[in-house]
């Protein structure tokens, strides 16, 4: 019987600082599919997403959302710490009783309250060790819960430092590209003299903003799950833009970043494509269209009245839609697995910034231009 226990506590200790070690130190994907944190998010975000969607008011649902990142972090952690007391509980009973004069049947719960006062280094004097074994794991647990503390310590700023830096980057494409940001509004916003070379060294900065988005979201699965600070914005919203836009520029613009939006929207793809096989979403194609041949019209003359040399014709056609099948399916199926709403390629109407906008309501005189467009004079 002992024997079994012991197993059981060192399988269990085992199982849970593996998981920690991968989820917390190891700075890489762990390539496991049975892993203890995959198994949680995958059991309490399904029903968390199911109520959400339930709820009709957009900021509603967003703030639902928003709590399921930092609160799950909070019950992972929760759940190791249960798992290490439990582990270590089961040693303790394998070992028998603390001492000859321990009061009563020393059962699980006996050993499970034991484990606890070591893991939080309590140090009450109502279960004393004295037995060999009981005295090395006592100070074995004891190390272990403040090497615990101190990884999460080390964790926690890692997290919202990576959080930071994907939602400045985020936020930036606000007044580039709209809110939500479409491909429409940031190549005709670029529209300007020296504007291409603007939208280069944009391109550029997203090159590696998907190159940091990628590393840090894989490193820490629990960082896609954190939504951005408005509800019209995201950081799939955002790289699905910026791919919308790579692919129309290599498909139809002319102009000197063709190249760069290139390098841009392989990183970018990459990206997207690697998250996806992380959560085990499976590329499906978009149940409508996102660019229908209407919407597609309306922004090659809008990109034309800008100023924009634009390329239509069947080989451009079929070059764009090449392009968006190397990562439609796989943003939508992360769309539908994060609750997270894609961009639409070009506003149907005038959208108003989250610049222009406050709680008291929206800037109003001084722009001579529609919502989407305050800054359209370049002279």
């Amino acid at each position: 019987m002992r024997t079994l226990q012991a197993i059981a506590g060192v399988a269990i200790l085992f199982i849970v600082m593996l998981d920690a070690f991968e989820t917390v130190v190891l700075p890489r994907r762990a390539t496991r599919r049975i892993r203890l944190a995959r198994i949680f998010y995958r059991m309490t975000w399904k029903p968390w997403r199911a109520i959400g969607r339930t709820l009709r008011k957009p900021k509603t649902r967003e703030s639902f959302f928003a709590y399921y990142g930092p609160s799950s972090l909070l019950m992972l952690i929760s759940v190791w710490a249960v798992g290490l007391i439990a582990g270590f509980a089961f040693l303790l009973l394998a070992s028998g009783p603390p001492a000859s004069t321990f009061p009563g049947n020393f059962n699980f719960l006996s050993a499970l309250y034991m484990s606890g006062t070591n893991f939080f280094t309590l140090g009450l004097d109502d279960v004393i060790p004295r037995a060999g074994w009981s005295r090395f794991l006592s100070v074995a647990e004891a190390g272990v819960g403040f090497g615990f503390l101190a990884a999460l310590i080390g964790y926690l700023p890692v997290i919202y430092q990576a959080f930071s830096r994907r939602e400045v980057a985020v936020v930036l494409l606000d007044a580039r590209a709209g809110s939500p940001p479409t491909a429409a509004e940031l190549l005709r916003r670029h529209a300007y003299p020296q504007g291409m070379d603007s939208l280069k060294e944009l391109f550029h900065d997203w090159e590696r903003s998907a190159a940091d988005i990628l590393e840090s979201h894989i490193s820490y699965p629990v960082l896609p799950y954190y939504r951005s600070q408005h509800d019209n914005e995201s950081w799939l919203a955002a790289l699905t833009a910026i791919l919308d836009s790579c692919a129309l520029m290599i498909a139809s613009v002319d102009g000197a970043c063709t190249k760069q939006a290139q390098l841009t929207f392989a990183m970018t793809r990459h990206t997207v494509v690697d998250l996806a096989q992380i959560f085990k979403s499976k590329p499906q194609a978009p149940k409508k269209d996102r660019l229908p041949a209407a919407d597609l019209r309306r922004i090659r003359e809008t990109l034309i009245q800008s100023g924009l040399k634009i390329s239509a014709g069947p080989a451009e056609d079929k070059k764009l839609n090449e392009l968006r099948l190397m990562y439609e399916p796989y943003v939508y199926a992360l769309s539908e697995f994060l609750a997270i709403s894609l961009p639409p390629w070009i506003h149907a109407e005038a959208i108003a910034d989250n610049w222009r906008t406050s709680a008291w309501g929206r800037i109003s005189g001084g722009l001579r231009d529609s919502p989407t467009s305050p800054f359209d004079d370049h002279d």
